[in-house]
């Protein structure tokens, strides 16, 4: 059936010009697992592993050295994890890709009364700006670790 003017179209006809371009990039499978990680893995193991890759069973994590070899001996429970999650069996095996690990945060010293008072009589005659408020954590980070 031929179609003229501008009626209603199926939605199906819509989509697939749009996502088409996207899903050339990354497939629909790999996208879920990227978008549900967290849940798939848990938040410790989310924190160091990516999912870059899913091709003919084989899923690619990104991650440092010390999480491939942890992940090589959970490799059967971790696959078993992901193909519940997808409802099908999409992942046969795992391959790791090399990944820096994210920074360590550095947890902020204690604050201290004492310190906070002696940092501040020091920046008493600055003004307040961003440059006086770097030099009192400056001040009362340096005196922390001086009184460790």
């Amino acid at each position: 059936m031929l179609r003229r003017g501008f009626g209603p179209r199926p939605l199906g006809a819509l989509l697939a010009p749009l996502l088409r371009p996207a899903f050339a990039k990354r497939a629909p499978a790999i996208a879920q697992l990227a978008a549900d990680w967290p849940a798939i893995v848990g938040p410790r193991l989310a924190e160091v592993t990516t999912p870059r890759r899913l091709a003919a069973g084989s899923l690619t994590l990104a991650c440092a050295g010390p999480v491939a070899l942890e992940l090589q001996h959970t490799a059967p429970a971790l696959i078993e994890r992901i193909n519940t999650h997808l409802g099908r069996k999409a992942v046969e095996r795992l391959r790791f890709a090399q990944n820096l690990l994210p920074p360590l945060a550095c947890a902020a010293p204690p604050a201290d009364p004492a310190i906070a008072a002696a940092v501040e009589r020091r920046l008493d005659g600055l003004p307040a700006s961003a440059l006086r408020d770097a030099l009192a954590a400056l001040g009362r980070a340096v005196q922390a670790a001086a009184r460790r």
